[in-house]
């Protein structure tokens, strides 16, 4: 038997209702097969990164932005191909194009203590440590976690100088996925 591997999932949606499709994407992660999700952060509100056609992203919407921990028996690349597959169907295309709105983004951050580094996949997450979207809601669900690096995320998180984010929401299990998913 494969050994349990915890995980974090980065979610992020600026489109068609985004704070309902991160609720969404939260109860799929707990049916994804040889899953078991655990915490989940607050849903905070971010501005878009840059999207090239401006300075600051200001021509989308706002993101809703949270964390997730899961813990998995599947590699990281069949994980990925889970997350793709609900992304799909929260109506996601893919662009070639970098930080345009999105229905659903789910993103690897952490898969255990492992590194990756494949054209398919680089973990832990390229901009983890970069992005206050990111790092404050995992902080919120997980601040002791040692990263692939050695470094601390609580230290991490101290050296850093993030702007606040607000918090609009909180997961709200649905009564069937309380019988499906277990915090482990």
């Amino acid at each position: 038997m494969k050994p349990w591997i915890r995980s974090f999932i980065g979610l992020g949606s600026n489109l068609n209702n985004p704070q309902q499709r991160i609720q969404s994407a939260c109860e799929q992660l707990g049916e994804i097969h040889l899953c078991r999700r655990g915490k989940i952060s607050s849903f905070y509100i971010s501005k878009p990164l840059s999207s090239g056609t401006s300075q600051n992203g200001s021509d989308q919407p706002d993101y809703i932005n949270a964390v997730a921990e899961i813990h998995t028996q599947l590699s990281a690349e069949h994980l990925l191909d889970a997350l793709q597959l609900i992304e799909q169907q929260h109506g996601r295309t893919r662009s070639h194009k970098r930080w345009q709105s999105r229905t659903l983004d789910l993103d690897i951050l952490l898969f255990g203590n492992h590194k990756i580094c494949s054209e398919r996949l680089q973990i832990p997450h390229a901009e983890l440590l970069n992005r206050n979207f990111v790092v404050m809601p995992l902080a919120e669900i997980t601040d002791n976690i040692t990263l692939p690096s050695g470094v601390s995320l609580r230290a991490a998180l101290d050296k850093t100088n993030f702007e606040p984010l607000t918090i609009v929401g909180q997961y709200q299990p649905s009564k069937s996925a309380g019988r499906r998913s277990r915090s482990a």
